[in-house]
Parts: structure tokens; sequence; C-alpha cells
């Protein structure tokens, strides 16, 4: 009997099968010198686009800009595969057309924090290591087998992370519930210029779909509430229409994940899309 496993989530590191594995020593095996220099070419160029970043903790750049350095980066090197240039960019292009996964990656990376990547067939491609330790190298390319990063399992592997790698505590998003089901979570780091709702990225609200809003609901319902304090300010903050319409926020956050799963919400594209869209409207203040 076949085992089924579930769909792969947006940013999910792949199986490394045999195909993959054969594909990858057949056409980026040969010269890992080379494979590592054209990725420190790629770097050079996004840290030219982006060194301008303001400074992300308090630090400045590259400092906690992995996501921006990895988006840019892979978005430059998509466009070169276009028309492959140099022995390296027509390896890379054989490799994809040979069947080969080139993609982005994002998990928790041993055990410390989050992490976006690349990963080519059975190569974990690093190409923001020095955004936590800046003293790294700025590229690490590794097996995948050894890379350590591993997909967020689930909301209390989110928030032990969030934890350690931010310091942050985290509360129950009691304050915009009809964003609720997709980021559950309020997040408050020191450093960071205000509290932020978790998590926005394409992977964590694929998650919180997949299980019908389930964990959501079940951290919304016994996760701590937000202290009254920061509860006013982030509402100072919040469109009119995103604000609880009672005095029991936390019934109103669990009531939208359960009416949200009843009409079928977690597989809508379009339901979802606008409540990103209610998000980035949220992010621009009360008058977005």
């Amino acid at each position: 009997m076949t085992t089924r496993h579930p769909p792969r989530l947006p940013q999910e590191i792949a199986p490394v099968d045999d195909r993959q594995s054969a594909l990858t020593a057949l056409h980026l095996g040969g010269d890992p010198a080379a494979l590592f220099g054209y990725f420190m070419d790629l770097r050079e160029e996004s840290d030219r686009a982006l060194a301008g970043l303001p400074p992300a903790g308090g630090k400045p750049y590259p400092y906690g800009r992995c996501e921006e350095i990895t988006r840019d980066l892979f978005a430059r090197l998509s466009q070169r595969l276009a028309q492959p240039a140099g022995p390296v960019e027509r390896a890379l292009r054989a490799f994809v057309e040979g069947g080969g996964v080139l993609h982005s990656v994002w998990g928790v990376l041993r055990g410390q924090y989050f992490q976006n990547a690349l990963q080519i067939g059975a190569l974990y491609v690093d190409v923001s290591n020095d955004t936590v330790v800046v003293t790294k190298p700025k590229v690490e390319i590794l097996p995948v087998a050894e890379s350590g990063l591993v997909p967020v399992r689930d909301l209390d592997h989110f928030r032990q992370t969030a934890e350690r790698y931010w310091g942050a505590t985290l509360y129950a998003n009691h304050l915009a519930p009809t964003l609720a089901p997709l980021l559950p979570m309020l997040s408050v780091s020191p450093g960071r210029l205000a509290p932020g709702l978790q998590s926005a990225c394409d992977y964590m609200i694929a998650l919180m779909c997949r299980d019908r809003f389930e964990q959501a609901e079940r951290w919304l319902e016994t996760g701590p509430a937000p202290p009254a304090d920061l509860a006013a300010t982030c509402l100072a903050a919040i469109p009119a229409d995103l604000r609880p319409l009672t005095g029991q926020p936390r019934l109103e956050a669990v009531a939208a994940c359960r009416r949200a799963r009843e009409a079928a919400c977690w597989a809508d594209p379009d339901w979802r899309t606008a409540r990103v869209l209610d998000y980035l409207r949220l992010m621009r203040g009360p008058g977005g």
C-alpha cells in the first residue's frame, strides 16, 4: 500500500529521493567551488541592492534580513536561468529541465531560529547565512540531510522558536478577530518597532488552513490575552472594521475560526486573499 502524504506547503522543504539525488550529482556535483562562487556573486548583487534597508532589531544590514536577501537573490536567479550564460547557469537550467527541484524554503534551523534558504535538489543553499551571526560566511551549501532545517510543525513549534529567536512574548490575537483563523498570535519582541500578528508568511497561512483552523482555535481559546495597556495601544492602530464588535473578543476570535471552518474557507483562495488584504490594510493603520 502506498503511503499518502499531505500536499507540501508553500516553501516547505521537499523530500530528497533517489531521483533528486541523482539529478544533483549529475548536473551540480562536478565543481562545488564554482557553484559556491556563483552564489557568492549573486549575493554581492543582492547586497548592493539591499544595503540601504533600515536596521532590523536595532542592528545594521544584513542582520535580520534573511527573507529579503533570499527573495531578492532567488528573483535574480530565476531571471538568469531564463537565459543562462556560463557553465553554472547552464548546469542549473539543465537540472531544472530534467525535473530537479529548485525553490525557496523556510523553516526552523537547528532548533534555534527561522531561516529562509534555497533547496536545489539534494542541496541546501543558504544565501543569507550571515543574518544572525554576521561574522559567518555569506553563503553556505550543504546536503539537505545535514542542514538542520525542518518545517514548522505547529503553533507550539512556532511559538517556541519565536521566543528563542526573537525574545518574543506571544499572546492570542483577540484584537482583530476576523484575521484570527489565519493569524492567531500577537507577538511582542524587544527592539521591534511594533507588535505584530503572526504569521503572515505563506507557509504559516497554509498550515492554519491545513487543519481547518483547529490549532488556531485552540490557541485563541486557551492562549494568554494581551495585557490591557498593550491591547489598547494595538487597537488604536487597527482599522475600525477589523476591531472586536463586542466586549468578549476572545469569544469573537474563536467564533471566527468556527465560522470559517463551517464555510470551508480553508479551501477558498478568495477568502484567504481577502484576509491577507485586510492584514495589509491593518499594517497601514486606521486610515488604511
